[in-house]
């Protein structure tokens, strides 16, 4: 198969304006994580896709691949399926910019499901961790998915999912991360199609996908590093930068 990596990157950011060029130690967070996205040597390319000049301007004037997208873009997979109509591949892995820290143990298993068992019935795949602190299952901010008893993803919600009428069962809470390695033609479907009620009542994209019947299978991981969501988290991340 061949795999490329698309990096979205929209400079305005709700909560963290200019966050993917915020200095990271001597680099830029957008900068550091397409060098570690290009460094787990599992992509035949990467390529960050933004709208922004001055994103474009960081990626390529350091050597790195960029591709401009237009600016409406609903979401991240709408912004790399334009550039994916462009791109010969098989598998298409969207990371997202603000993970400098990304790693190639979860892509492995994320990618590894392709050639899987269930690889035929599979249209994306994506990563999922346990939550286990209370005021996180019950934080809008953190999106949770249940699945069936194959992996494959039932729902996902901003609610904590499912809900404990019953304190007694053993019930894991997932977190969904957003990094998702789609079939080309799955992110192209997705492209054309109008955003869905549950995607919009939620604000969740990959809402977009069960409601047009496509399969995702998640894959249970550690958490992936550190996301620069706020400036308090970019404070956080400056402790394991050594340059």
């Amino acid at each position: 198969m061949k795999v490329v990596a698309l990096i979205p990157a929209r400079y305005d950011a709700t909560r963290f304006p200019g966050k993917l060029m915020a200095k990271l130690g001597s680099k830029s967070v957008i900068l550091r994580t397409y060098e570690a996205t290009l460094n787990t040597g599992l992509f035949s390319d990467v390529f960050v896709v933004t709208d922004s000049e001055v994103i474009y301007n960081e990626i390529v004037g350091n050597g790195g691949k960029a591709i401009k997208s237009i600016k409406n873009h609903e979401c991240g997979s709408d912004r790399i399926a334009e550039a994916a109509e462009q791109i010969e591949a098989d598998i298409i892995v969207n990371v997202q910019g603000d993970e400098p820290f990304t790693k190639k143990e979860p892509l492995v298993k994320l990618l590894n499901v392709f050639e899987g068992p269930d690889a035929a019935n599979i249209d994306l795949a994506s990563l999922m961790q346990v939550l286990t602190k209370v005021n996180q299952i019950e934080d809008p901010n953190y999106v949770k998915v249940v699945v069936d008893q194959n992996n494959f993803a039932l729902f996902f919600s901003r609610s904590p999912i499912p809900y404990p009428r019953n304190k007694e069962a053993n019930t894991k809470y997932y977190e969904h991360i957003g990094v998702y390695a789609f079939r080309k033609q799955a992110l192209l479907d997705f492209y054309h199609t109008p955003m869905t009620l549950l995607e919009d009542t939620e604000k969740i994209e990959c809402l977009r996908y069960l409601e047009t019947g496509k399969k995702i299978k998640m894959v249970e991981t550690e958490y992936m590093g550190i996301e620069i969501d706020t400036p308090q988290d970019l404070e956080n991340a400056k402790t394991f930068i050594e340059d």
